[in-house]
């Protein structure tokens, strides 16, 4: 009996803390919320959450993409857009 009590506490426990990025990667910024738009630059991903997420249980990362918790938040929170100056054959 002691040890199927164990055993549900203990997927009960792993069941919710599944998602890493979204438990520990505090409050997801508008800027890991929204898509870059094209020449934006990309939103790049928590490794160690995804590596959490893989190796404890790998159907959390859905919930990390989908939240937008998975992606580090900018500095500012804010989306950076690339723009390119006139006479300018750079990206800035």
């Amino acid at each position: 009996m002691k040890q199927t009590i164990k055993l549900t506490v203990l997927i009960f426990m792993s069941v919710l803390l599944t998602n890493c990025a979204t438990l520990f990667g505090g409050a997801v910024t508008q800027s890991q919320k929204t898509k870059p738009k094209p020449g934006e630059e990309q939103r790049k991903i928590r490794v160690a959450a995804l590596i959490a997420d893989l190796v404890i249980f790998w159907p959390s990362l859905i919930v990390d993409f989908a939240t937008g918790a998975i992606y580090k938040p900018n500095k500012k929170g804010v989306t950076v857009k690339k723009v390119k100056k006139k006479g300018d054959s750079k990206m800035y």
